[in-house]
């Protein structure tokens, strides 16, 4: 700066701002010119809106309604109204108009109405209205059956009704059948010189492809009728009857696999199926109450007609399905109608094996070449017939199965005549039961022999096997055979499927008959003392051999300890003891289990062995109930082997059902010796309990004290603070306060929260039940208005050391805010 400038004119020159705050000047003068953009722009697009034509958009078109009918369901129904309203008219003219006319013009006007109404459909086909010819046609149809009516009426009074409808309903058929016919034909030879006319175009301008569709099928449905009517109007009898049904079947069988209009083999099969159900089902009652050979011939004639007729239509019906299931009914068919005739001739114990035979010669024709769903349909019905006569002998396999639990009651009765007496019981056996064993023996053999597919094989031979066991089970009350024979044939089937579970250990089904076969043994022995010792015995030993391989071990390992068990508690009866005493011979199976669990190596056998012994101890225990001081030592041994099976690696969790099984042994023998204190029986608990804890945290020092401590102290410290506030004497008081004194001490050396807890609140209370009298004598010193006033005094300390805390507060909060 020149030295001759001076400050006065330095004082009034502008001053250059610095670059800060020129960059917040020029920061303003932006935004402000970007929010005055923003308003600009808003009012140019306002205005090109306003400026801008309008565009008229056009209303939006009216929804069409769809039609809820089509032309072509119109037109039908129309049709049908008319043919309907026209076919009425021509009943009324028939029935009421019909006496103003004579018989010349009666001829006439039906005859000409008939003839136009049925020869319209020709000239209507030509111009492709086959609806209306269709129309048309029903109406003629109709027509004719008024003619055939009128004919009665006038021509025929006299005549037979059944008979005459019998002779109109063939004519009828007939007539339209060849009506049905000839129209096709005259529209063939019309379309043929249709397209040699006018070749390159299709008929469909000038006539249809296909003819009239109702007259075949109303043919159909017109020739059901005449057999069966002339069948009854000549008063034939019910075999004849029966055959009419079935021949006119076996009509609509032909029709409806050889006819190519679909509707005529609709109206075809429906008739074969109603009408040979029909005849079917007749000539099966006519076999079930034939009275003799001869009638049940007659009736199995009927029956292998009906039979033939189903499986000629399962051979030509297209469908497997359909033929599969027309065979197996024509099967069925085949056994009922040899089979009644076996019923007449033989014996009525001998029905259902005649039956089950015929069911088995079925099986002859699936080795012959007819079609495969033939074969299969006959094949499925000989297994219905097998599985049917299986059922019926089911109730003599029951019985013989369940009948032996009745004896449980009676028990030592005294041995039985016979097998059937032992099983039966007051049960009623069934009737005609003598054939049971060889009904199930044949369809036995049956699946051994048929049964070749690998897929079934298996299946196949599990059945066989449990049908040949139901044989031999049920074979000594059936043939009546004595009891100790029984006892034997059972016994020997037990040893026989055992074997043969060793030999196929995969499946479990010769076990599972062993079992059961056991099992009605075992009932079967009760009648007799000698016998039940025997048997249970025996089966001891057969099952305790089968467990000493794998497979059969799961099962015949407990199924050995369970008759073990049972042969424990009928020895000591047999022996005289009381049920408190024979409790100590059944403890002998827990034991054997153990020992026997621990030497084997199969997981599910052992298992399987542990749980029966652990229910072996609880008979044990429940044969004690009523003895306390037995059921103590009982208790007490349970213990000892629950320990002894803790003492494996695997079986460690055992020792807790061991303690309790102790604790609960030191209960019944002090409420046996009637000790009614409670420290007697919550000690027991608590020292292993806190032993348990000490050594939970010294090989755990995560857990916490409650967890480690306080169930143990809980048991002796809660029921004795609760006796102790019952108690009018100093002893227990001062022993409690004494113990609850050294586990606050102990807790609080070595700074353990439950003993400390525990032990102080306790420790409290007693002292609290110690000072209560004297407690109430200085209350009732008092005079009244002092605890009032001790009240009082004691809100306002608390008040006052609130509002002191509250400005303490204050004073730190300010301290803070200058701080900051």
């Amino acid at each position: 700066m020149p030295g001759d400038v001076t400050g006065t004119t330095l004082r009034s020159m502008t001053q250059i701002p610095s670059p800060a705050e020129e960059l917040r000047l020029l920061d303003a003068e932006l935004r402000q010119l970007d929010a005055r953009r923003t308003v600009l722009l808003t009012r140019r697009a306002w205005l090109m809106h306003a400026l801008r034509p309008p565009v008229w958009t056009p209303p939006p078109a009216p929804a069409t309604r769809r039609p809820e009918a089509t032309a072509p369901g119109v037109q039908n129904v129309l049709l049908l109204l008319g043919g309907i309203l026209l076919t009425i008219a021509a009943v009324a003219f028939t029935l009421v108009g019909w006496g103003h006319l004579g018989i010349t013009g009666r001829s006439l006007v039906l005859g000409t109405v008939t003839l136009a109404a049925l020869g319209a459909p020709v000239l209507l086909l030509r111009r492709g209205l086959r609806s209306t010819a269709e129309s048309l046609a029903g109406l003629g149809l109709a027509l004719t059956v008024l003619d055939a009516y009128a004919l009665y009426a006038v021509a025929l009074p006299r005549t037979d009704g059944l008979g005459y409808t019998a002779m109109a309903s063939a004519v009828l058929a007939a007539v339209w059948a060849a009506y049905g016919l000839a129209v096709g034909a005259v529209h063939r030879t019309t379309e043929a010189r249709t397209a040699a006319t006018d070749r390159g175009r299709q008929a469909a301008g000038t006539g249809v492809r296909v003819p009239l569709r109702l007259p075949l099928p109303a043919a159909v449905v017109a020739a059901q009728f005449p057999l069966l009517l002339w069948a009854v109007a000549a008063a034939a009898g019910a075999h004849a009857i029966t055959a009419a049904l079935l021949v006119t079947a076996a009509f609509d069988a032909v029709l409806a696999l050889r006819m190519p209009p679909k509707s005529v083999r609709v109206v075809a099969a429906a008739g074969a199926y109603g009408l040979g159900g029909w005849g079917t089902f007749a000539a099966g009652w006519l076999s079930w109450t034939a009275a003799g050979p001869s009638a049940a011939a007659r009736a199995a004639a009927l029956l292998l007609l009906a039979a033939s007729i189903a499986l000629t239509a399962a051979w030509g019906a297209p469908k497997p399905g359909v033929a599969t299931g027309t065979a197996t009914a024509g099967g069925l068919i085949t056994v009922v109608a040899f089979g009644g005739v076996l019923r007449t001739s033989l014996p009525g114990e001998w029905t259902v094996p005649g039956h089950l035979a015929c069911g088995i010669a079925l099986l002859a024709v699936v080795r012959t070449g007819l079609p495969e769903p033939v074969r299969r349909g006959v094949a499925l019905a000989s297994g219905c017939v097998q599985a049917l006569a299986v059922a019926w002998a089911l109730p003599v396999v029951v019985i013989t199965l369940l009948g032996p639990v009745g004896l449980v009651h009676p028990v030592w009765s005294g041995a039985p005549a016979t097998a059937r007496d032992a099983v039966a019981g007051d049960l009623p056996w069934p009737p005609d039961a003598g054939t049971a064993p060889l009904v199930l023996a044949l369809v036995a053999a049956v699946l051994i022999v048929a049964v070749r597919a690998a897929e079934w094989r298996p299946r196949a031979l599990v059945c066989a096997l449990t049908l040949t066991w139901a044989t031999v089970f049920v074979l000594p009350a059936t043939l009546e055979l004595p009891y100790l024979v029984g006892l034997s044939a059972h016994g020997l089937t037990t040893v026989a499927l055992l074997v043969y579970a060793r030999r196929t250990q995969p499946q479990p089904a010769p076990l599972v008959l062993a079992l059961l076969t056991s099992l009605s043994l075992a009932f079967l022995a009760l009648a007799s003392e000698p016998a039940t010792l025997t048997v249970l015995a025996a089966l001891t030993a057969l099952f305790a051999a089968a467990a000493l391989r794998p497979g059969p071990g799961p099962v015949a390992a407990p199924a050995s300890l369970g008759y073990a068990t049972a042969l424990a508690c009928a020895t000591g009866t047999s022996l005289g003891w009381q049920p408190q005493h024979i409790a100590l011979l059944v403890l002998v199976v827990p034991v054997v289990a153990a020992l026997s669990a621990a030497r084997v190596d199969d997981v599910p056998t052992r298992v399987s062995v542990e749980v029966t012994g652990a229910v072996a101890g609880l008979v044990a225990v429940a044969l004690t109930v009523t003895d306390p001081a037995m059921l103590a030592t009982v208790l007490a041994l349970c213990g000892v082997i629950a320990a002894g099976t803790a003492v494996r690696e695997d079986r460690r969790p055992v020792g807790y059902a061991a303690t309790a099984l102790f604790v609960m042994a030191a209960w019944v023998r002090l409420a046996a010796w009637g000790v009614g204190s409670p420290e007697a029986y919550t000690l027991p608990v608590t020292v292993p309990a806190l032993l348990v804890g000490a050594l939970r945290r010294r090989r755990d020092t995560a857990v916490s004290s409650w967890t480690a401590y306080a169930p143990g102290l809980s048991v002796t410290l809660v029921p004795s603070l609760l006796a102790a506030w019952g108690d009018a004497y100093w002893q227990r008081p001062l022993l409690l306060g004494a113990a609850a004194l050294a586990v606050t001490l102990l807790g609080a050396r070595h700074r353990l929260q439950a003993p400390l807890v525990l032990g102080g609140s306790v420790l409290a209370l007693d002292a609290l039940h110690e000072l209560a009298p004297y407690i109430v004598q200085v209350v009732d010193a008092l005079p009244r208005w002092m605890p009032p006033a001790l009240a009082g005094l004691v809100l306002l300390a608390l008040g006052a050391t609130y509002e002191q805390r509250i400005r303490d507060a204050r004073r730190v909060r300010e301290v803070l805010g200058r701080m900051g």
